[in-house]
């Protein structure tokens, strides 16, 4: 494991960095909405394991790179915005919408309440899309307090939660 440090302790106070190494506590807003969005990142990881759809596997592997794009922008100082690495962009939401409508197609949404639990993978996936709920509202609350500027983060989480919704409710047809 040469390379590889088992441990850098620089966390052990509470502190941790962003992209370009200013330290931040780690309660600080931005680091708990990309906090959420790396939990939103496993259960989708999770649901992608219990899917035997190929078309819904691909589809989780785009937005779990995506949401992790999107912790850079969150991880990118006001200041060094312009250097981010990662934006969220309109063309990441409608991108979302256009799956949304393609399985939309194929078969409408029930109009009843969905209890998760019908299948593993779409239990998985209820759960990674409340985690995305819990990180667009943490989102909400960094934009409305200008904390950040990109509005178009708030549409796409609200675009890939109804998503991921619509791919739970395909995977208990499966």
């Amino acid at each position: 494991m040469s390379g590889f440090r088992k441990f850098s302790k620089a966390g052990d106070l509470g502190y941790t960095s962003l992209l370009k190494g200013q330290r931040v506590p780690k309660y600080d807003p931005r680091v708990e909405a990309y906090g959420v969005l790396d939990e939103a990142v496993s259960a989708l990881g999770l649901a992608k394991a219990l899917s035997k759809n190929k078309k819904i596997k691909e589809i989780i592997s785009t937005i779990q790179k995506e949401l992790y794009g999107l912790c850079s922008e969150l991880a990118t100082a006001p200041e060094d915005y312009h250097e981010a690495p990662f934006k969220i962009s309109e063309n990441h939401t409608k991108k979302i919408e256009k799956f949304i409508d393609e399985f939309l197609e194929k078969k409408p949404l029930p109009s009843r309440f969905i209890i998760p639990g019908e299948t593993p993978a779409s239990a998985a996936l209820d759960l990674a899309r409340t985690i995305v709920r819990r990180a667009e509202r943490r989102i909400h609350k960094l934009l409305h307090d200008g904390v950040i500027r990109n509005v178009e983060i708030g549409k796409y989480l609200n675009r890939v939660a109804d998503l991921i919704f619509t791919l739970a409710r395909f995977e208990e047809e499966s």
